[in-house]
């Protein structure tokens, strides 16, 4: 038998069944000795490929979202370049930023739904560690996402585009993460609520895409447009009115 330590397949057959487990258990749930019996490895091969059980997590996160992140750099790249200097619709931004991590769900090599499903639960659920992690990988992606919404609505307040950005990931974190809730609640039980086959994440595409799309370009509550006009009037240049009757029109989009 080769030895586990060196074994060229040990390192991604290791990250292939944490992923799997801590989608299913989530992390507190899933155990070193589940981890190794499944690999069908020792503890001393994951100890060397890895360390410990948070830097096996941090790993499992890092190989998708290097992929991912780089993904959704290199497509806002080539979407502003073709806009030559125009800013770009909100509906090409949702799609570079969310389509492109839906989309890993169609494709097992990127982890496929599977990863998916582990995003969403551990964005719902996550361990100190794990925030930090996520602050650390995203923040480039982010900040770069951030001003590209900022010039594709720029009479929305800035304040509400971070609301509304805060709420898309929220609702892209529990659509990810499975349908517990929604069976809670109402009581309907979809027969695919944690399929993790690529059609799972077509469907779910189709209905959280069009569903983010509309939280972003929804009227501005009349509270916060009063309070936006407000600013405006007195020269405020961060905030740009947005009435509480407007709409940020199809066009737009």
């Amino acid at each position: 038998m080769p030895d586990q330590k060196h074994c060229p397949d040990t390192h991604d057959r290791i990250l292939d069944v944490a992923e799997r487990l801590f989608m299913a258990n989530g992390y507190e749930g899933t155990s070193m000795r589940m981890i190794t019996s499944e690999a069908e490895v020792n503890l001393a091969a994951v100890n060397y490929h890895f360390g410990s059980k948070e830097a096996l997590m941090r790993e499992v996160f890092r190989r998708r979202l290097l992929w991912l992140n780089r993904e959704r750099i290199v497509l806002l790249d080539a979407l502003e370049a073709a806009a030559a200097g125009a800013p770009l619709k909100p509906s090409q931004v949702l799609e570079a930023f969310f389509g492109t991590l839906l989309r890993m769900g169609e494709d097992p090599a990127l982890g496929g739904m599977v990863f998916l499903r582990l995003l969403g639960r551990t964005l719902t659920e996550p361990a100190d560690f794990i925030r930090t992690f996520f602050a650390g990988e995203y923040a480039e992606v982010v900040e770069r996402y951030k001003h590209a919404l900022f010039r594709a609505l720029p009479d929305v307040p800035q304040e509400e585009i971070l609301w509304r950005f805060h709420f898309m990931l929220g609702s892209m974190s529990y659509a990810l993460a499975g349908t517990d809730v929604l069976e809670i609640v109402t009581g309907y039980e979809p027969g695919d609520a944690m399929a993790t086959d690529p059609a799972a994440a077509r469907r779910l595409s189709a209905r959280v895409m069009p569903f983010l799309l509309a939280g972003l370009r929804a009227p501005l509550p009349a509270p916060l447009a009063s309070l936006s006009s407000s600013s405006a009037a007195s020269g405020d240049s961060c905030d740009a009115p947005f009435g509480a009757s407007s709409r940020v029109t199809p066009s737009h989009a």
